[in-house]
């Protein structure tokens, strides 16, 4: 991908009708009453967005489960949202880990997101299966799907994992997931287009028909980003560290390219035939809702609330 031009891929769509893109958020649960009420403005900005799905996170070593439950159970409660629980094998016995899915359908969620996820304090470091746990995603989403016919979104990379040993095997575990009952696939975020469409094209050649929603992190913060990056193993291109270069002390100036190189990648992934989008919002709505707006996706107008009411 080159550097973006403004957000000049927009335009040379061609006038496209942009009314047929889905667009799903993910949200982490708060620690603190500040953060709850920061995250709460953050939904009830891009709720009236419509999307398809919202995720709720799960922390590193299922540090979040409670707050998790919680935020997921309020959004099904007082918002229009369909709400999407994550869930992960770490620290839990099966049976801890299927309380908890019984739990969710008992509540009426009907959507979990199953991760092997992280160890405590490990994001990205080697994963060790709980004893009487679930070893994996597979297993994970076998077992939801053996509770109840849960819709089941589970976790891709757009590179090599950084535990596997080739993209094959990759594609290998994500055929796997499907077998398992998986009907959907959420990536890891990620920046190199070309990269990402070579990998979309050898999954649909294996066979994979379940749809693959690519995963959209609109950063302003270039140092985070690599922070953030480095121990899952996402690539950071050149030309986007370039964009970013000599602007610590101008956060006006990284949003807006935060906002145009987003908007451009999510409109280089439509002309190639996607029309599902995953924003990974970091509880922040503001650049995810320039970037929908940039895209043709909003609000309802007033009258068509009016009619579907």
């Amino acid at each position: 991908m080159s550097p973006p031009t403004a957000l000049g891929p927009v335009a040379r769509s061609g006038g496209r009708d942009h009314k047929g893109l889905n667009v799903s958020f993910e949200f982490s649960p708060p620690k603190t009453p500040e953060a709850e009420e920061s995250l709460w403005n953050a939904i009830r900005r891009l709720e009236p967005l419509n999307p398809s799905f919202v995720s709720v996170t799960y922390g590193a070593g299922g540090s979040t489960r409670d707050r998790t439950h919680r935020t997921v159970l309020r959004m099904l409660q007082e918002t229009t949202l369909n709400p999407a629980a994550h869930l992960t094998c770490v620290g839990a016995t099966r049976e801890e880990v299927d309380e908890v899915v019984r739990d969710y359908w008992a509540a009426g969620i009907r959507h979990i997101v199953a991760l092997r996820g992280d160890p405590p304090g490990q994001i990205g470091g080697a994963y060790d299966p709980p004893p009487g746990g679930y070893a994996n995603a597979t297993e994970l989403t076998e077992g939801i799907k053996r509770i109840a016919p849960f819709e089941v979104s589970v976790g891709l990379y757009p590179q090599v994992h950084p535990e596997s040993p080739s993209i094959a095997n990759d594609i290998e575990v994500l055929k796997a997931k499907v077998d398992a009952g998986a009907t959907r696939a959420i990536t890891q975020f990620f920046f190199d287009i070309d990269g990402f469409l070579r990998f979309r094209d050898q999954v649909v050649k294996a066979g994979v028909t379940i749809p693959i929603l690519p995963g959209i992190m609109p950063v302003s913060n270039f140092k985070g980003l690599q922070k953030m990056s480095g121990p899952i193993g996402i690539g950071i291109p050149t030309w986007l560290a370039n964009l970013f270069d000599g602007l610590d002390g101008d956060p006006e100036t990284r949003r807006l390219l935060a906002c145009s190189v987003a908007a451009e990648m999510c409109a280089k992934l439509e002309e190639e035939g996607f029309s599902d989008f995953h924003f990974y919002t970091l509880n922040r709505a503001d650049l995810v809702y320039a970037i929908c707006r940039v895209l043709g996706v909003r609000e309802p107008a007033p009258e068509a609330k009016e009619a579907a009411a």
